[in-house]
């Protein structure tokens, strides 16, 4: 026979109280769709890392060429060349390979030890005192490789010291002008994140306007507005920055002009998608029947709803208008002396590469960091702001 269930006393009960006031009470506190992602965003370690580089890159940009005595454009061309300088941390032995004392070491070659060692000390103006040397190799003719057989001088000396720089400190190091790095770098940094946020900019005002319209409205509208696009599309960057620079001086200006005239048609396409699919549901024929405006339907119902999809665009917008201007600084179609971005001052660290690599290594880490964090950030928005990634 089955066990017989215990009987349970009424005490352990009591009625549960009733009130129409509180019959639409919610169970637990109201979270709205905004702090609902930030919640999941927060979750996402990589792109809140990405979030702080850029907060931290961007107030240096603002901050960081106040952070020291020199202007970006004052050359002193007894400097030039100078390595970085740190002040505190010159003395620590083992950040001498950092190169953060001012020393260098250089390879000179020569038909002898010897003449190699006298070579270097004319080309870098050195007395006995103030270098050391290692000979890395002897003379040698029946060597393989023809490169290989001159005798070869590793010299190593402190650039502040020989040139009277001793109370100095240029913490990034000079360029072949004498300009100091710092202020450069950072001014450069800025000058590439105005650029990024007007191609953002550009999308906002002129992307989103153009597809909501041309999608809300559709049929012949939507038909013509889309191949003008189709034409531009076909038009390359680059043709139109050389346009521009036909017609206007190599600098800011045509870069600003050619980001105007192409930069917005893929926003104008993805938020042309989205509005196709939004502007037949009941909550837009709800407002057209009350009798809104189609400017009010485009701005206050239909747009508001593709805001996700407008910043993780705009996030992935940034870092590529940031490479764009990087890559025409590069090939010499960017900005111009004395103005300098990120790609200008990699584009001049190339050319000194081997000689000076540390002219390359800030710029390039800083555009590095920054092509990561809009890219890991976009990421981490692209799925806070979906409900379906919802846990």
């Amino acid at each position: 026979m089955a066990k017989k269930d215990k009987e349970l006393s009424k005490d352990l009960f009591q009625p549960a109280e009733v009130s129409a006031d509180k019959s639409e009470e919610l169970g637990r506190p109201e979270i709205s769709y905004w702090k609902d992602s930030w919640n999941r965003l927060k979750k996402n370690k990589a792109a809140i890392a990405g979030l702080i580089t850029l907060i931290f890159i961007s107030f240096m940009a603002i901050f960081g060429p106040m952070m020291n005595e020199y202007d970006f454009d004052q050359a002193d061309y007894d400097a030039k060349n100078l390595p970085p300088r740190v002040p505190g941390i010159e003395n620590i032995e083992w950040l001498d390979w950092l190169g953060m004392n001012g020393e260098r070491t250089v390879e000179v070659l020569g038909a002898s030890p010897e003449d190699a060692l006298n070579r270097g000390k004319e080309a870098f103006e050195l007395t006995d005192d103030q270098f050391t040397y290692e000979v890395v190799r002897e003379y040698d003719p029946d060597r393989p490789d023809p490169d290989k057989r001159w005798a070869a001088v590793a010299i190593t000396f402190n650039d502040y010291e020989i040139r009277g720089y001793e109370d100095d400190y240029f913490w990034f190091g000079t360029d072949a002008l004498g300009r100091d790095l710092w202020t450069r770098v950072w001014n450069g940094t800025r000058i590439s994140l105005y650029i990024g946020i007007l191609a953002a900019a550009i999308d906002m005002l002129i992307g989103v306007a153009y597809g909501g319209i041309s999608a809300y409205y559709g049929g012949r509208v939507d038909n013509y507005m889309q191949r003008f696009i189709e034409i531009l599309v076909g038009i390359p960057n680059l043709v139109v920055v050389i346009l521009m620079i036909i017609v206007l001086d190599p600098g800011l200006i045509a870069i600003t002009i050619a980001l105007t005239i192409t930069g917005w048609v893929g926003m104008a396409r993805i938020v042309r998608g989205q509005v196709l699919k939004l502007k037949g549901q009941e909550f837009v024929l709800a407002s057209r029947t009350l009798g809104a405006s189609d400017s009010r339907i485009i701005a206050r119902h239909l747009i508001p709803n593709v805001t996700g999809i407008i910043l993780i665009q705009t996030m992935f917008t940034i870092p590529s208008a940031i490479f764009f201007e990087a890559f025409l600084s590069f090939i010499g179609l960017g900005l111009q002396p004395p103005l300098a971005s990120l790609g200008t001052l990699i584009d001049d660290a190339f050319k000194s590469l081997q000689v000076y690599p540390y002219m390359l290594v800030y710029p390039a880490i800083i555009i590095s960091l920054l092509m990561i964090g809009f890219n890991v950030l976009a990421d981490g928005l692209r799925d806070a702001l979906d409900p379906k990634m919802r846990e």
